[in-house]
């Protein structure tokens, strides 16, 4: 079975980029800035075929207007490891949100350039979020280029982790604020705003990817639905519009609970597989993705068909 993994992160160390997420896990920036063999040893001791990579670009997000330097810096470092090993690799750009009208261009040049599928972004830049009109110039080319703009988790901004992750135990308190929980609401949330704000309709040709089983949504899309939808007419709900334009992965997840909510929701054609290298183990995903309880045409839709039709790997 082929199996291409589309959220699988990278962090030159010798870049000097800003804000590598989890950097304080042991060993992680070893595997974070390897881009040739052992990063290749891991995904055939997995039986990965294919790895997107994306930088962890937080920082670079935030950075102003150093942003722009520093992204095409990250990003020429991942197409030369596309170009390295192309029937390996694949990337998603990252782009200097600080300059909108910069990270528009920049996408436009690393997928007219070095073939790069997409883009990642990382949650709120500055705590705006991605239907403010700032960004229109980033959704219109994506939308102009046909390629998905995967929404990635990201800290949560300094007043919000004040109110609610802090005076916590120092290790539970960070660990609320990101993979224990906090980001995966923001990013579901995140996803409504778009939904809610106008902005899909808007790009209605936007494709966005969200990982970790669907941020919260497959559970709670029919809630909000409910609460969220307008009584109106001629208006797509809130239901439709999420599963017209979103789809999800499974980075991180590897139980099946998770995996049957979000089947019931968003159905195998709108789930894709990830690792979330190197944060989760790549051996421990791909056992759970065979082993799971999905006839052979959903397997292959989640291993890599569905990959193959939105990223043309």
């Amino acid at each position: 079975m082929r199996i291409i993994a589309i959220e699988e992160h990278a962090f030159p160390k010798d870049l000097d980029l800003p804000g590598a997420m989890g950097s304080g896990m042991p060993g992680v920036l070893d595997e974070l800035d390897d881009l040739g063999e052992g990063r290749l040893a891991t995904m055939d001791a997995a039986g990965v075929d294919v790895q997107v990579l994306s930088v962890l670009g937080h920082g670079i997000q935030e950075a102003g207007a150093a942003g722009v330097g520093l992204a095409r810096a990250a990003n020429d470092r991942l197409a030369a490891a596309v170009a390295e090993h192309p029937d390996r690799f694949g990337a998603f750009a990252t782009l200097p949100l600080g300059d909108p009208t910069a990270a528009a261009e920049e996408l436009r040049r690393t997928v007219g350039e070095a073939g790069f599928v997409g883009a990642m972004i990382f949650g709120q830049t500055h705590g705006r979020f991605l239907d403010d009109p700032q960004f229109t110039p980033v959704l219109a080319a994506a939308t102009a280029l046909g390629v998905p703009i995967y929404l990635h988790p990201a800290p949560p901004p300094p007043a919000v982790a004040d109110v609610y992750f802090a005076r916590l135990p120092e290790h539970a308190g960070a660990t609320l604020a990101t993979a224990g929980w906090g980001w995966h609401a923001e990013t579901g949330m995140h996803v409504l705003r778009l939904a809610v704000s106008g902005t899909f309709d808007a790009h209605p040709d936007l494709r966005l990817v969200v990982g970790h089983m669907g941020e919260n949504l497959p559970f709670s899309l029919a809630r909000a639905d409910e609460r969220l939808t307008p009584s109106s007419a001629g208006e797509r709900s809130v239901w439709d519009t999420v599963l017209d334009q979103v789809l999800i992965t499974t980075a991180g997840y590897t139980t099946g609970p998770p995996l049957a909510c979000a089947l019931a929701t968003f159905g195998p054609e709108r789930i894709l597989f990830s690792v979330d290298h190197p944060f989760a183990d790549s051996t421990q995903a791909t056992s759970f993705l065979r082993d799971a309880a999905l006839d052979d045409g959903d397997r292959d839709c989640i291993a890599h068909g569905n990959a193959k039709a939105l990223l043309g790997l």
